[in-house]
């Protein structure tokens, strides 16, 4: 067990635990384990990639896409130069896979990137979206994901025309307590912490902090009937 974080806006989360090696919020790790149990009875291994992760680790993340240090893809998930770029589209090309810091689903511990263990091993997994199409050594787990993840309280909130993120078919939300999380969502604390932040594109940022949430934080697929 863990004690309570709070996060960058200023939510208190409750309890994370250790599962797979990933930090998740309880309830969330809970619901994971059960169907991940269901899915391995159809010949499919979920295993975790990616869970909590916290504002250090998304700045620098952020910081090395914005200075070259790390790839930049664009919607079609194909490596972007940005040495002829406006600072504007820098942003916003970053945005379409990565989230700013402070607005990170994963620094909540309900949001989760899954994939097959049966189908690819971790270290040739690339995350993109040719892996969880029907060909794909991810394909029968997004199948699967696709008809059953509703059963267990999960959902896909990155999806093509529905989110400002790009879709993304291997990242799970726990709608129970991520919903709840999302209404809470405080922009003029993430404000806050921005200002005080080693961020870069800071002021491109900044000078429309609002439109940039609307946009990437609370633009997200609506959650199907869940079981």
């Amino acid at each position: 067990m863990l004690t309570p974080t709070t996060s960058p806006y200023g939510l208190v989360h409750a309890n994370f635990v250790d599962y797979q090696g990933h930090l998740l919020e309880r309830e969330t790790a809970k619901a994971l384990e059960q169907m991940a149990l269901a899915a391995s009875l159809d010949g499919i291994k979920i295993k975790v990639c990616s869970g909590y992760r916290d504002f250090s680790k998304q700045l620098k993340i952020w910081n090395d896409k914005a200075l070259g240090k790390r790839t930049v893809l664009d919607k079609d998930s194909q490596p972007v130069e940005l040495t002829q770029k406006s600072d504007k589209e820098i942003v916003e090309l970053i945005m379409l896979w990565s989230a700013l810091p402070g607005t990170s689903r994963h620094h909540w511990g309900t949001d989760i990137d899954v994939y097959d263990e049966n189908g690819i091993e971790r270290s040739q997994l690339q995350l993109v979206s040719s892996e969880y199409l029907s060909s794909g050594p991810c394909g029968d787990l997004h199948r699967w994901l696709v008809k059953h993840a509703g059963d267990f309280g999960f959902y896909f909130p990155f999806q093509e025309g529905l989110s400002g993120v790009n879709a993304e078919p291997w990242h799970l939300s726990y709608y129970p307590v991520s919903s709840d999380i999302l209404r809470a969502f405080d922009v003029n604390a993430l404000e806050q912490i921005l200002n005080e932040a080693e961020l870069e594109l800071k002021t491109e940022i900044m000078t429309r902090i609002q439109s940039l949430v609307d946009e990437y934080v609370f633009k997200v697929a609506p959650p199907p009937n869940l079981g």
